[in-house]
């Protein structure tokens, strides 16, 4: 087994694996969500050749389809755990980061991807106050640009290759830190950002991943935030609380993020500004 395989392991605290028990979800077969599991594989990183090579479309769909028989939802973040290790522990690898670690990105509601949304907008005020304000002038909010990042855990953005160094360091470090990843993202195209008319044309597509600039950046990051923030950055992926705290609706309905209200992440010459005119 590779060594970034086994590092995983250690750190995501898979400290077993059962044959039996993945043998016996794989003979149950297809699962209700059988189809909807392979039109996604079949999109699943095809730009990346060694990721072809290594892993084929039945390990991905098998893997995929065992895990939504001990859950309702799926969640394609099995593709870099199946580069990383033999497929059996893939799956106990994978199963023990989602229920373990973020338990609250899986729900119906996606209450974890949706506090992650709120807190990078909070923390991109935090830390770029600049680039915030002109991407809301602009009506952009996490929700406009980041949620496919954010419910990856970055793994939407190619190359395989960076991204397996960017959760090295997220499995050492926390997973909470896929949201500095992505300011940090931000950070290596703002000059390009903040001199677009129409900065929604550039975050459609971020750039391809560049994992050390990335890290070197997220480090500082960490060090600017406040020690309120960065506590709720931690815990929003399996504390219900943190929802709570930061004003969370939850609902099954799929245009939830539309029905936020962000009015309270303005400045508060904004707020003042919008009363004004409610009044």
């Amino acid at each position: 087994m590779p060594s970034r395989g086994k590092v995983w392991k250690l750190l995501l605290g898979v400290h077993q694996i059962s044959a039996s028990s993945y043998i016996y979800l794989v003979e149950l077969g297809p699962s209700s969500l059988d189809d909807k599991i392979r039109n996604d594989t079949f999109r699943t990183m095809t730009t990346d050749t060694k990721f072809i090579e290594h892993v084929s479309e039945d390990m991905l769909v098998r893997v995929l389809n065992a895990f939504v028989w001990t859950n309702d939802g799926v969640n394609v973040l099995a593709a870099p755990f199946l580069m990383a290790l033999p497929e059996m522990e893939a799956f106990h690898t994978y199963s023990t980061f989602i229920w373990k670690w973020c338990p609250l990105y899986v729900q119906p509601t996606m209450r974890g991807v949706h506090c992650g949304l709120r807190l990078l907008d909070l923390c991109l005020r935090s830390l770029d106050p600049t680039l915030y304000g002109y991407l809301r002038g602009k009506n952009l909010s996490a929700n406009t640009y980041a949620f496919a990042s954010v419910m990856t855990f970055s793994a939407c953005t190619p190359p395989l290759s960076e991204l397996l160094q960017l959760w090295d360091y997220m499995f050492a470090c926390g997973i909470h830190l896929n949201i500095l990843f992505i300011i940090a993202q931000l950070a290596l195209i703002r000059t390009e950002l903040l001199q677009s008319s129409s900065p929604v044309n550039i975050l459609r597509v971020l750039p391809p991943l560049r994992a050390k600039e990335i890290i070197n950046l997220t480090n500082s990051l960490c060090k600017n935030l406040s020690a309120e923030l960065y506590d709720k950055l931690v815990r929003h992926a399996y504390d219900e609380q943190v929802s709570d705290e930061l004003g969370i609706r939850t609902t099954t309905c799929p245009n939830w993020s539309e029905q936020q209200d962000d009015s309270n992440d303005l400045p508060a010459y904004m707020l003042d500004a919008i009363d004004t005119m409610r009044k």
